[in-house]
């Protein structure tokens, strides 16, 4: 369409190029990322047989990393949940010396290559003070060095994703519910919590889906024993290792599988019930 004014229009008048090559560029550059993400799936579920996932689902050993990933993930979840609440509203609603500072600190679990927070957590229990609570307790290279990998990680993006969620909460209502005779701590759960319930389901199903999917800090701190610290990542390695990439392939799918089935759970919960009050109703 011409930028030039047309018979009849106003003097000045000024008629807007079309929208549609810069819609078409957009689309184009991401076509190309989504058909690369279609692409990977659909190759690793072309060179999967049926008989690949029947012999996995069948071996003890994956069957027991299925069951350590699932129990991990949930416990690490919770226990992300349970740090990521306080520290991302105190980021949000507090002002103190060193904010800054803190906020850059508390992003160092995503910067950092995956080894080198497996490396740090080893050392800090392996070579300090706390080693002899490591010989008492057993963290490491046990089944708790896996969910503390697991949470060292996924609590950083629990905390990102709840500090946006408290910075788009208007702080009106809060303040309403203390003029009200509520205290900080009434008005954080009657008021501050149920509003921000669709970020909390959010932050659950990223901090979920990290802790399926960590590799290397589990790899590192806990190792890759079978049936005793594999989880389904170190299972791909360790078929790899052994040149079983059918096997390799068909336990990334099984990641796949579980990561989409929770994505769906979610939405499914999302839509259903948030408009209704998911956290409680006539708030």
């Amino acid at each position: 369409m011409s930028d030039r004014p047309r018979k009849g229009d106003a003097p000045g008048a000024y008629r807007p190029k079309s929208d549609v090559p810069f819609f078409a560029g957009l689309g184009v550059l991401a076509g190309t990322y989504v058909l690369l993400i279609a692409a990977m799936l659909l190759a690793d579920a072309g060179y999967a047989r049926l008989a690949d996932f029947a012999r996995i689902l069948a071996d003890a050993n994956i069957r027991y990393a299925i069951r350590l990933s699932l129990i991990s993930c949930t416990i690490t979840t919770i226990l992300a949940l349970w740090v990521a609440v306080p520290i991302a509203y105190l980021m949000s609603r507090t002002e103190f010396p060193g904010k800054n500072f803190l906020d850059g600190f508390l992003d160092i679990p995503l910067i950092l290559p995956p080894l080198v927070v497996g490396l740090c957590l080893l050392i800090l229990f392996r070579q300090t003070m706390l080693r002899s609570v490591d010989d008492w307790l057993q963290i490491a290279f046990h089944v708790p060095a896996v969910i503390l990998a697991q949470f060292t990680v996924a609590a950083a993006f629990a905390v990102r994703t709840l500090r946006a969620t408290f910075d788009e909460l208007s702080p009106r209502q809060e303040q309403v519910a203390l003029t009200l005779g509520c205290n900080r701590a009434q008005a954080f759960w009657l008021v501050v919590l149920p509003e921000a319930r669709y970020g909390l389901l959010t932050a659950a199903t990223l901090a979920w889906a990290r802790s399926l999917g960590e590799f290397g800090p589990i790899l590192v701190f806990a190792g890759a024993t079978r049936q005793k610290t594999e989880v389904l990542p170190t299972s791909v390695y360790l078929e790899l290792s052994i040149g079983n990439v059918e096997g390799a392939v068909a336990v990334s799918l099984l990641m796949i599988a579980l990561a989409l089935a929770v994505l769906f759970v979610v939405r499914t919960l999302a839509r259903g019930h948030f408009r209704g009050g998911f956290f409680g109703r006539g708030i």
